[in-house]
């Protein structure tokens, strides 16, 4: 059941999400003030309010161990070492496997798919968790198979709350839960038009940030 990977998952605001583990994963931490040393950290791409250096060295506290998953562009930002994967590859640190799919957009310049921005897919606790990263509905999402899946719908820079409930059926998770939204740019109303869209069809869950 997604209960053991959910009871666990916290949404600290845009698309920063904190796996509270076995491992501590830190998806995208921007503006952190609740600080749990990570084991792994997930960066998605460059943008400011993805790849923040000053909240990836809170969250990451100098600890020997921990890991920066990064694409290419957002590697060269940071003075740690880090794991750098392009769409497509996967790393596994310790017993946690990371896989990168794509992220981008299809009728907007603000993610071009020849970045090699990156979304990610970890497996916690047997269960396969998509962080879509800053994307559109692109037509490699219908391959992917993931039972919680975490999707923008601000629209904007990233797909709207449209797209993302048809991007959530085409996915089909267990879950569906919204984010990119209440800090640059979107708000609540986004992410209940989300969950209203896909009522009957889809379980989703908006978590309170904090």
């Amino acid at each position: 059941m997604p209960e053991r990977v959910l009871d666990r998952l916290r949404w600290l605001g845009h698309d920063c999400f904190l796996y509270q583990g076995p491992p501590v994963v830190y998806f995208d931490p921007y503006e952190v003030h609740v600080v749990e040393p990570a084991d792994i950290i997930l960066v998605s791409h460059d943008h400011f309010d993805h790849c923040s250096p000053a909240d990836i060295k809170k969250v990451w506290r100098g600890r020997e161990g921990t890991a920066i998953v990064t694409d290419q562009s957002a590697a060269r930002k940071l003075a740690e070492p880090v794991i750098a994967l392009n769409p497509g590859e996967q790393a596994t640190v310790g017993e946690t496997l990371i896989e990168a799919v794509p992220a981008y957009n299809l009728n907007k310049s603000f993610h071009p798919q020849r970045a090699g921005y990156l979304g990610f897919i970890v497996t916690l606790e047997g269960l396969r968790v998509y962080h879509a990263g800053d994307t559109d509905f692109i037509p490699e999402m219908r391959d992917l198979q993931v039972d919680i899946a975490l999707l923008p719908v601000s629209g904007t820079y990233v797909m709207d709350a449209q797209e993302a409930a048809q991007a959530a059926l085409a996915l089909h998770p267990r879950v569906a839960i919204p984010m990119h939204y209440g800090a640059i740019v979107g708000s609540q109303e986004d992410a209940e038009t989300f969950r209203s869209l896909l009522a009957g069809k889809l379980r989703v869950e908006i978590l309170a940030k904090g």
